[in-house]
């Protein structure tokens, strides 16, 4: 993994010596329950600065002191809170995220973190250390593998200044030994999302459908069962819309399958994930506008998720039959590419009309949808694309788009969004909207039009999804990929969707 470790370790609350400590502060009567804890030198002067700086440990707030000569730590960092008491969801990981924004590591290699519960009676749960734990983990992240090396010594780095990284970070809570049980499935949870941001980041030259599948590949050391099926194999089950999509490419297309078997009975139904993973999307013929087309080495964003995902629950032993699956592509212009006006035909027999090549992430997702479907028999299915720009104008990059045949899934997602900050908002399907997709010379075709383009996108997709299973679409090409930087995410690509679907199915589908 090219992102940055820091190491997490947890202890009992004593404040260090030496180095650099952040500690707490809320809004409520005790503004500094830790600063009975530093000797009187740092006490006296953590009230006055606080006092000068006009500090009231507001959320999101932070006094930053470098420490005078009386005081044994160099450098002390009070992060405000505000009122701790009313936390929920993601507020702790949040929390976690603004800590971590604090630590340059310039003072040396190791800081402390000193976790009470500023403004209630109660110390913070060991749960809700692990959350902040997470946070730290997940704004840590630093995608740095090309950028030069600033000096000799530093060549060994990776193009980080050795000397700046900060390398471990030590937790002090009431109950370590917890608090440190509790942050191992979120180490997990993580380590998923850095290893989707990581995928997300690389350039197309150097991740193709070939190097793609072989990070899935990778996974075969967790326990997943991973198997690659080559052009030949796709050709043989019928999957002519994702060849298709590929065929101007010199890069082989291929599908990944993952398979995670967690639950107490092997033949449990399986949940199912699906990505789209086009390693770079320049429109193929229907070419796609030069400023801004670096971007569309993220139009894999969907992929990434399923195999952060499928890391996570592996990582973490979670007790459910999962199935991930990824169809690898490069949509490329040449004389071998697709063209407006072709009509091929998807491994269910439906005939599609391409009247556009830009349009080709759905034809992707058609045929592994199909295939998910007919050879696991899941108890249900999301899918996960950056799919279109529409969702965008519409959601900006606050939500992705949900759009569904199953209120009862959406509604889990829903909480699951919620709670993890991953959030998602259901965008309407109909009949109308299906008219729109209906083709002259073939069954359907793969663009609506200008209008409701994420909502004929999804109609596209439903038409490949079997009566009776269970099935949700997200969009997520405002949230995968140039993604809002958030208190838990600094980096270009955000890993989104990872800590959902994880919550999706720890909440309700696992045992």
């Amino acid at each position: 993994m090219n992102s940055t470790a820091t190491s997490i370790t947890f202890a009992p609350i004593s404040l260090p010596k030496s180095g650099v400590a952040v500690v707490l502060a809320g809004d409520g009567p005790k503004l500094f329950p830790t600063a009975a804890k530093l000797d009187q030198a740092g006490a006296r002067f953590l009230q006055r600065a606080a006092k000068v700086a006009k500090f009231k440990g507001k959320k999101r707030t932070a006094l930053d002191l470098l420490c005078p000569a009386q005081v044994k730590l160099d450098r002390l960092c009070v992060v405000g809170t505000g009122k701790i008491a009313d936390y929920a969801g993601n507020d702790w990981a949040s929390l976690g995220g603004v800590i971590r924004s604090r630590l340059t590591g310039r003072e040396g290699g190791e800081a402390t973190v000193v976790i009470e519960g500023p403004g209630r009676p109660d110390t913070v749960s060991s749960e809700e250390v692990a959350e902040i734990a997470l946070g730290l983990t997940l704004r840590g992240y630093k995608f740095s593998k090309y950028k030069s090396a600033k000096s000799d010594e530093d060549k060994s780095n990776n193009g980080n200044d050795s000397k700046s990284e900060l390398k471990k970070i030590v937790v002090q809570c009431a109950d370590p030994a917890a608090a440190r049980r509790a942050y191992l499935s979120r180490k997990a949870i993580a380590d998923g999302v850095l290893l989707a941001r990581d995928l997300v980041n690389e350039p197309a030259n150097i991740l193709g459908p070939k190097e793609f599948a072989a990070a899935a590949k990778a996974l075969d050391k967790l326990g997943v069962k991973v198997e690659v099926l080559d052009e030949k194999a796709l050709t043989k089950l019928g999957m002519r819309a994702l060849l298709a999509v590929g065929q101007g490419s010199a890069r082989p297309s291929l599908v990944a399958v993952m398979r995670w078997t967690g639950a107490a009975s092997k033949d449990s139904k399986p949940v199912a994930i699906v990505g789209k993973g086009v390693c770079f999307d320049t429109g193929g013929i229907s070419l796609k506008p030069a400023q801004g087309m670096e971007d569309m080495k993220g139009d894999m964003a969907g992929a990434a998720c399923v195999v952060g995902l499928m890391h996570a629950l592996a990582a973490r032993k979670a007790k459910v039959n999962a199935v991930g699956v990824i169809g690898l592509v490069e949509n490329m212009p040449s004389g071998t590419a697709q063209r407006p006006g072709d009509v091929v035909k998807a491994m269910s027999g439906t005939t599609i009309e391409v009247l556009n090549t830009d349009a080709e992430g759905r034809m992707v997702l058609a045929d592994i949808l199909w295939y998910t479907q007919q050879r696991f028999k899941p108890r249900w299915v999301v899918n996960l694309a950056t799919l279109t720009g529409a969702v965008l104008v519409a959601l900006g990059k606050e939500h992705a788009g949900m759009f569904s045949n199953d209120d009862k899934l959406c509604d889990q997602l829903t909480a699951a969004g919620k709670t993890t900050g991953e959030t998602v908002w259901r965008l309407p399907l109909g009949p109308k909207y299906d008219e729109m997709i209906d083709s002259k010379v073939a069954d359907i075709k793969n663009t609506g039009g200008r209008y409701a383009g994420s909502t004929t996108a999804a109609q596209f997709l439903q038409r490949f999804i079997k009566k009776g299973t269970p099935w949700v679409h997200l969009d997520i090409a405002g949230t995968g990929m140039a993604a809002n930087k958030s208190d838990v995410s600094e980096s270009w690509a955000s890993g989104y969707g990872v800590r959902l679907l994880d919550r999706l199915i720890g909440d309700h589908y696992e045992g």
